[in-house]
């Protein structure tokens, strides 16, 4: 076996060592041409000119473009399909891929079977779905510009890379605009989605049934839904960014065993965290801010360790309806909350008092609505009061028994913070009418 094994890749080695540098001029046919009668290994050099795009590669190849460089998929299908191993296109301009959902229609198509192929330095745009990676294996998606098309319902367009069981994939240092989900990661393993930049979508990462990866260093900007984690374990969320938001900053659904760490939410998102039934998870480090609720907590999550955290300026720092108490601290640190004014005559950073964020009355407002209009009733108040002088009397709820003093802080750079005041109010007075871009609605599927 071992003689065969040795024989294989000696001759693996002969063909690329034979490898050429081929210069293909644009025009009809030309680059399937090329592609044909390439030898593994080639590099094709694409001249400034429009190529016909609908082509297949299944050797290892390189394709690399100049300014200039355009496939055009013409309406049909995928404009490229990588079918083989060891395949690179760079520096091109993909587009008009064809419209069919059901097909994954994209701009570049990897395929079950297909492993270590690279897509990076290209402009993909006006295509169903950016990158679609299908199935195959230790693929790369780096530093892209991937623009989905526009059309007014978000289920009628596609993802910027749409991911399959993949496992090994890197998408990295990409720049995604519009279309629906930014990447939308669907029963795969051990990837890494690091360094990207998500803006005008539904979902910038979409998570399902996705395990054992990273999501890190990537930044949401004006999207509906942030960073969505549903149905996936051991996923580490290190410091990321949701900036202005809609809905939720970051939606942990039926997520357990992860570390969600050094996450920036803010500015006006509905729920900075929201957390359905994510069990055994490490919350540390965030900084909520500015949100109509800072973490809304439900459906029987256990086990959660939160520590770190800073909630500044949120309307309700905390929604948790429930009937027993629950800590947030570890260790002995707690969560810094812009809403408690506290003392720390030892010095050591932790108030010298536990902290409940909720009261009663919160209780009451979150399951009877209506009864908001009663805030302003003297009855009210000394309710709050007697609760805020007498803690026996309150229900079940968070408490921090070691706030801290200090919140953590995460710097935003002049470049991003530029594009999140331009995205500033874009939700105010806004008319949402589809369903499928409500991230409440995915809770019960």
């Amino acid at each position: 076996m071992r003689p065969a094994l040795a024989l294989i890749a000696l001759l693996l080695a002969t063909d690329l060592a034979s490898a050429a540098e081929v210069i293909v001029a644009p025009g009809p046919g030309s680059l399937a041409t090329a592609i044909a009668g390439a030898s593994p290994g080639d590099v094709l050099r694409l001249g400034a000119g429009s190529y016909d795009g609908g082509v297949v590669i299944d050797k290892p190849l390189t394709i690399d473009g100049q300014p200039g460089s355009l496939i055009d998929g013409h309406n049909t299908g995928s404009v490229i399909t990588a079918t083989g191993t060891d395949i690179i296109l760079r520096g091109l301009t993909i587009t008009r891929s064809g419209g069919r959902n059901e097909q994954i229609d994209a701009g570049v198509k990897i395929v079950k079977g297909a492993a270590r192929v690279t897509v990076e330095g290209n402009h993909l745009i006006d295509n169903m779905h950016g990158v679609d990676v299908h199935g195959a294996t230790d693929c790369v998606v780096r530093d892209n510009v991937i623009e989905g098309r526009q059309s007014p319902r978000m289920l009628d367009r596609g993802n910027g890379v749409y991911v399959w069981h993949s496992p090994g994939l890197i998408i990295e240092g990409n720049d995604i605009r519009w279309g629906r989900d930014g990447i939308f990661s669907n029963t795969s393993s051990k990837d890494i989605y690091r360094n990207n930049l998500f803006r005008d979508l539904r979902f910038a990462v979409h998570y399902m049934y996705t395990k054992d990866s990273e999501v890190s260093g990537n930044i949401s900007i004006g999207n509906h839904l942030g960073f969505a984690i549903m149905f996936s374990n051991n996923v580490e969320l290190v410091g990321n960014m949701s900036l202005g938001d809609r809905d939720h900053g970051v939606m942990l659904n039926a997520a357990n065993s992860g570390d969600f760490v050094g996450n920036l939410v803010r500015g006006g998102t509905k729920k900075c965290l929201f957390i359905y039934d994510a069990n055994k998870n490490l919350i540390a480090g965030n900084r909520f801010e500015g949100c109509g609720i800072g973490i809304h907590f439900t459906a029987g999550s256990e086990r959660n360790a939160l520590t770190g955290n800073a909630f500044i300026g949120n309307q309700n720092q905390v929604k948790y309806v429930g009937t027993r108490d629950i800590e947030w601290s570890l260790e002995g640190r707690g969560n810094f909350w812009s809403d408690l004014a506290a003392f720390d005559l030892n010095g050591d950073g932790l108030a010298d008092s536990a902290f409940r964020p909720n009261d009663l009355m919160d209780h009451v407002l979150w399951s009877q609505p209506a009864a908001r209009l009663l805030m302003g009733a003297p009855a009210v108040q000394l309710i709050r009061w007697s609760q805020s002088s007498f803690p026996a009397t309150l229900p079940g709820g968070v408490v921090d028994s070691h706030p801290l003093m200090s919140p953590p802080v995460i710097a935003v750079s002049d470049r991003i913070a530029t594009m999140e005041a331009a995205a500033a109010g874009r939700w105010t007075g806004a008319v949402i009418n589809e369903t499928d871009a409500d991230p409440d609605s995915l809770v019960s599927q």
